[in-house]
């Protein structure tokens, strides 16, 4: 069993590595889902539901909607910047980059055969909304959203946090019949994943990451 600081330091996105011929029982998908349930939500309001996707033919035009978004993504340069310079480290977080962008383009182009996508989405809709009003409706779903995700990876299973997806999230909803006044905020990508390590990931020294006092 792996203990909670490894969990939490190697639960990476998997994309490259997931299992697109091994089918995921969806028993096990439950068992995921019954522990995001038990995740903290603003004011204890249960207003997140979570879309399974499990049916060839769905997966298949989502699939097709996906590589619209990531055909998007890639024109509207959407996150395409390049790593911030630190001195040093230039080198290594170039060669990060650039695993992390083939490893998206891997997962657009065989998204459709990964055996499970799980959207979650949540009601009311933020879209105009104030800052509060954002945050707490996501937070009451995006916390459960991480719990799924550690559940899988202590399972044996593989996921990504994606939103490509969203660029065409009013198709996505009419095809699964999502209704108007919920908002899709991810899909994951669930598989068994191949090989059988994973590693935390290189991160920079804590304090360029957190400030006391102040900023």
């Amino acid at each position: 069993m792996i203990g909670p600081d490894e969990l939490l330091t190697t639960t990476r996105a998997v994309r490259r590595r997931l299992d697109l011929d091994r089918d995921v029982p969806q028993a096990l998908v439950d068992e995921c889902l019954r522990i995001a349930q038990q995740a903290p939500t603003g004011g204890n309001r249960r207003i997140a539901r979570f879309v399974v996707v499990r049916d060839a033919g769905l997966r298949r035009e989502l699939g097709r909607l996906y590589r619209e978004g990531w055909r998007r993504y890639l024109a509207e340069g959407v996150g395409s910047g390049p790593p911030r310079r630190v001195p040093g480290r230039d080198r290594e977080a170039l060669a990060m980059q650039r695993r992390v962008a083939a490893s998206a383009r891997h997962l657009a182009d065989a998204i459709d055969r990964v055996p499970v996508h799980v959207i979650p989405c949540v009601t009311p809709r933020t879209d105009g909304a104030d800052a509060v009003t954002q945050a707490s409706v996501l937070g009451s779903v995006m916390p459960a959203v991480w719990s799924y995700m550690l559940a899988a990876r202590a399972r044996g299973l593989g996921t990504a946090w994606t939103t490509i997806h969203l660029f065409e999230e009013r198709a996505v909803a009419e095809l699964l019949g999502i209704p108007d006044d919920h908002m899709q905020v991810a899909l994951i990508p669930t598989a068994f994943h191949t090989g059988a390590r994973f590693s935390p990931a290189p991160r920079p020294p804590l304090d360029e990451f957190r400030s006391v006092d102040g900023w």
